[in-house]
């Protein structure tokens, strides 16, 4: 499992350890990342992810894990998530139409 956030994209990043003596040694930037049960609305079901914890915050921020997605960028989503974004989004369009 990489260590990346299903919804964001947010992976590792690199960088250096500067000590006193400015001597660089290379280092690891981990993300925060979380495992989350969110609820979506529009399919009634619950769906686990990985995510990071400001992906969690901007999540409740839209207002739900469909909201998130629905103006998410298909570019950083994760497969899953891919495919849970069109997922809703054809069940909002069924509803729509109904």
């Amino acid at each position: 499992m990489s260590r990346a956030c299903e919804l964001t994209g947010k992976a590792v990043m690199s960088g250096n350890n500067v000590s006193h003596a400015n001597n660089k040694t290379r280092r690891r930037f981990l993300p925060n990342l979380l495992n989350v049960t969110l609820i979506s609305e529009a399919l009634n079901q619950n769906v686990r992810l990985r995510i990071s914890a400001n992906a969690l915050r901007t999540v409740e921020h839209r207002g739900g894990l469909d909201a998130f997605l629905a103006k998410a960028d298909v570019a950083e989503l994760s497969q899953r998530a891919r495919l849970l974004k069109k997922q809703i989004a054809k069940k909002a369009a069924e509803q729509a139409a109904a």
